[in-house]
């Protein structure tokens, strides 16, 4: 295996530091890229998998879905890990990628006790759109449980990890090796490569995150006839709607279970936000009335839902009269009142429009403060503000539930943040978006 202190022969570059995991499938560890002194994470196989009677089919398929994964990633989703390279060391298979600085899920309810409702539905779909994505290119993670979920510190993002290493591949090491508190029981059959599997899976977390315990595990209830405990019997404040959810992507035969991600997630819908289909609490530090604001996006009229939060932000800050914002506003703009709004937008929308939802997206990217084109014009890309290269007007916006996610709210040019500093107009949009995802994180956002 990799040896700690000692650069690699085929990417000197790379200096191993310690070893930081092991589980069924993989080594993990953590490594420096000493040219660009940044830390680096490398996966291998471990050594009972080095024994196994198919390695050579297993290295051949890791070395595929290596390049798929590296594909997708080039476009840097912001809740998969990035892939940086791929070699192989004294023929063993090694995937380079990203370190995400933070606490996995698993270690985080262990520590801080169980999530709240509307978190751990947050947390989930972040990684349930990271595996559809995956689906799409025909790759099934197959250990998307909390271990594997990375919560970026200093962020609500969530990075799915530990790709590769689950592999496409017929193994026995690997079917022994599956975690069984949160596998499906066909996933020890050979054949089965089924987009159901990762919904059970990701059932099953859910179910570990509102109750901090793990669901009776799918062997026991298959060969045993154990009955399913479900969740609300562990935790009764979770709603019937979650309890239903999550009891559904764990139905026990495949065939049962939604048939894709999508067709989960979508019993989650209007569960999330910390309104449990509830009405949002219109407060405000300053006395805004929201009634407004939460009539249109209960409506659907986006255009206007857009114009009125332009409207009462400038209010907020007695800005009216100048028709922008300042850094200096967005510094100190009332977290009660961000927390209306954001909330608003988010559970009208179902999740898909929110400046928390920008926010995620933007620092997915690795955004800042500092202006990067590079990620801005990313992240331009992603939520649907550039299309071919450039950049769209507030007429060419898409005023509608089914633009992209985050598109929403654009707030006219002109009137917060991108006017008056003498700056570039696009400059200018990425300052007021990087102050306010700053104060977002500030109000715990």
């Amino acid at each position: 295996m990799l040896q700690p202190g000692k650069a690699l022969k085929k990417r000197p570059q790379y200096i191993i530091e310690t070893e930081i995991g092991v589980g069924g499938f993989g080594v993990t560890y953590k490594a420096k890229h000493q040219d660009l002194n940044f830390p680096i994470v490398i996966k291998t196989p471990n050594s009972r998998l080095c024994r196994d009677a198919n390695y050579p089919k297993f290295v051949e398929g890791f070395r595929k879905e290596g390049r798929r994964l590296a594909h997708i990633t080039q476009f840097h989703h912001p809740n998969i890990v990035r892939i940086i390279d791929f070699f192989e060391e004294d023929n063993l298979p090694c995937l380079v990628m990203d370190f995400v600085k933070g606490e996995n899920l698993y270690h985080l309810v262990q520590d801080k006790g169980i999530l709240s409702e509307s978190t751990a539905i947050d947390y989930i779909k972040q990684i349930a759109d990271a595996l559809s994505i995956c689906h799409h290119n025909s790759i099934i993670h197959r250990d998307a449980h909390p271990g594997n979920m990375i919560l970026r510190e200093n962020s609500n993002t969530v990075i799915l990890i530990d790709f590769g290493l689950a592999g496409n591949v017929n193994s026995q090491s690997i079917n022994q090796a599956a975690n069984l508190a949160f596998a499906p029981w066909e996933q020890m059959l050979e054949t089965e490569k089924s987009a159901t599997i990762d919904v059970y899976t990701l059932a099953a977390s859910l179910f570990y995150l509102v109750t901090g315990d793990t669901p009776i595990a799918s062997l026991a209830r298959k060969l045993n006839n154990r009955t399913l405990i479900e969740p609300k019997e562990l935790n009764s404040r979770i709603s019937d709607r979650l309890n239903q959810a999550i009891v559904k992507g764990l139905e026990l035969e495949p065939i049962n279970r939604p048939q894709s991600m999508k067709e989960w997630v979508g019993l989650l819908a209007g569960l999330s936000s910390g309104n449990n289909g509830n009405e949002v609490e219109l407060k405000s530090a300053v006395g805004m009335d929201y009634r407004k604001l939460r009539d249109l996006l209960k409506a659907g009229k986006w255009k206007k839902a857009d114009e009125e939060t332009a409207r009462v932000m400038l209010a907020v800050v007695k800005r009216e009269e100048e028709g922008w914002l300042e850094v200096e506003h967005i510094d100190n703009f009332p977290c009660a009142d961000l927390r209306t709004i954001d909330q608003l937008w988010v559970k009208y929308s179902d999740g898909m429009f929110g400046f928390s939802v920008q926010k995620r997206i933007y620092q997915g990217y690795g955004g800042t403060r500092e202006y990067n084109r590079e990620i801005w014009e990313k992240f331009g890309d992603k939520v649907g503000w550039r299309k071919g290269g450039t950049w769209l007007y507030y007429s060419d916006i898409t005023f509608d539930i089914k633009a992209p996610k985050g598109h929403l709210p654009f707030i006219e040019r002109g009137k917060l943040g991108w006017k008056g500093w003498g700056y570039d107009i696009l400059i200018c949009k990425v300052v007021g978006l990087s102050s306010l995802a700053s104060r977002l994180v500030h109000c715990n956002i």
